[in-house]
């Protein structure tokens, strides 16, 4: 059987098994928690993304860890528990209640916010530090509006700056 990687060089059954790891670690979390809800598990794009939602459509509690702090969080601590058991680093992504929909949307909102202000006549628009995911959406955003964006500053204070296209 030939496995296809991905690019980052993950196998694709690197990035089940990543999937898998994680899942059983939110289940055991929402186990203890006393929460309720059904987890997915799909890769893309290099990266394993594993889903979280109410399973009847009731509120099973998850709107108490879908805060996007609580996410980022949760995932960190959901991609040590991967890298404990295999010893690489994850680029797991977690959603838990749509969260990461929602906040996908906050950036589309955002850049569409800069964007008139650069289009007003401003010079360039800085946004908050936010995580690498979140800077790679903006990025994508920015260029399909037809902009300029980089990534400025360091670690935690890292940031997008967007400004016309030169």
């Amino acid at each position: 059987m030939i496995e296809v990687l991905d690019r980052d060089s993950r196998s694709v059954s690197q990035l089940d098994e990543e999937g898998d790891i994680a899942a059983d670690y939110i289940e055991e979390l929402l186990d203890i928690a006393d929460l309720d809800g059904d987890i997915d598990i799909t890769t893309k794009n290099g990266r394993a993304y594993v889903s979280v939602n109410d399973g009847d459509g009731a509120d099973g509690g998850l709107s108490l860890l879908s805060r996007p702090e609580t996410v980022n969080a949760l995932q960190e601590l959901t991609r040590l528990a991967v890298q404990n058991k295999t010893g690489e680093f994850s680029r797991l992504i977690l959603d838990i209640g749509g969260s990461r929909e929602a906040r996908t949307e906050q950036l589309r909102v955002m850049v569409e916010k800069a964007v008139s202000k650069i289009e007003a006549g401003s010079e360039r628009e800085a946004f908050p530090a936010m995580s690498s995911y979140e800077r790679k959406l903006v990025h994508d955003f920015v260029s399909e509006a037809g902009f300029h964006s980089e990534s400025e500053g360091e670690g935690r204070g890292r940031h997008i700056v967007i400004s016309p296209l030169s």
